[in-house]
Order: structure tokens, then C-alpha cells, then sequence
């Protein structure tokens, strides 16, 4: 009886090495096997601008100028990286169109508190993200404007005079 044991556990043992083992796989001529969607994602990849962007409750971008090239698409992502409630020290990126004061702007923002210190007259701005507090996140996509040099902002009120850059096309 223990000779019957130990011969079924050996053949059990076998068939599950021997079942656990590398298989070669056959391929089929002319077929490929490669995963295209890692070529079609890298593709898209190199036709996004990748931007990160970090604000603080000291009134900071982490950069004040950013480079894109022209005609990609842009993802813009912004983090607020401080601890403070978005209605004490609330951040946005907004970038404005060539030629528009960013002084004037910022003023004009500061009275749209019930949207986000947004103008309702969006005909001044490229894009823009939401108003976040501590801890959050706000991710956009844009496409790049044609080249040249553009403003960007935080338009919660007061702080476009510190939280400001260029943005850049080329």
C-alpha cells in the first residue's frame, strides 16, 4: 500500500513539473505577436506636452516658465501641494491669449467668486483649470496656440501678481 502512495505521488509530482514548465510557442509565418498597442500609445505620447505644475500656501508655482511645442496637445496638470482649504489659498492655472494684461485680468477675476474666479467672458483665456484647495488635483488638456510667448496665472484674488509665468510655444 505505501509502495502504490509513493509511486502515485511521484507520477503526480512529474506531470506537475513537467505541466509547470516553459512552453515554446509556435509561431505562424508572416504573423506577428508583438503588442501594437504600445507603438499606438507611444505615438500618442510624443504628440502630448506633459506639463506638471505645483502650487503651495505660499503663493508658488514650482515654474515660472514652461515650453511647449507647437501644434501638440497639452496636458496640464496641476497639484496644490499645501495644506491649506481651497476658499483661504485656492489655485488655478489660467493662460491668457497674447496681449491680454495680466494685471487687469486678475482684477477682473477677483469679482467672479461664484465661478471660480473665472470671467463669464472666457474670450480673454486659452484654458484654464478648476479651483483647487490642499491635496488636490486639476488635470486639462488644451492645444498648443500658435508659436510665441503667452501669461499664465493663479486667478484667486491677489495672487497674479506672485503666481504668474510665460508659457511658452515654439
Amino acid at each position: 500500500m505505501k509502495t502504490i502512495k509513493y509511486v502515485l505521488l511521484s507520477v503526480f509530482s512529474c506531470a506537475i513539473l513537467v505541466g509547470c514548465g516553459e512552453k515554446e510557442e509556435k509561431k505562424k509565418e508572416g504573423f506577428s505577436y508583438e503588442n501594437k498597442t504600445k507603438e499606438t500609445k507611444k505615438v500618442v505620447e510624443e504628440d502630448i506636452s506633459k506639463v506638471v505644475l505645483t502650487s503651495n500656501d505660499l503663493m508658488q508655482y514650482n515654474k515660472t516658465e514652461i515650453k511647449v511645442k507647437a501644434g501638440k496637445k497639452v496636458k496640464l496638470t496641476l497639484r496644490h501641494i499645501g495644506k491649506l482649504d481651497k476658499k483661504v489659498m485656492g489655485h488655478n492655472f489660467v493662460l491668457l491669449k497674447q496681449g491680454v494684461s495680466v494685471s487687469e485680468f486678475g482684477n477682473k477675476a477677483a469679482t467672479f467668486a461664484n465661478n471660480e474666479y473665472i470671467p463669464n467672458d472666457t474670450q480673454d483665456l486659452i484654458a484654464h483649470t478648476k479651483l483647487i484647495g490642499a491635496g488636490e488635483t486639476a488635470v486639462i488638456e488644451f492645444d498648443a496656440p500658435k508659436p510665441g510667448e503667452y501669461d499664465f496665472l493663479c486667478s484667486f484674488p491677489g495672487h497674479y501678481a506672485i503666481m504668474k509665468g510665460k508659457f511658452i510655444v515654439e
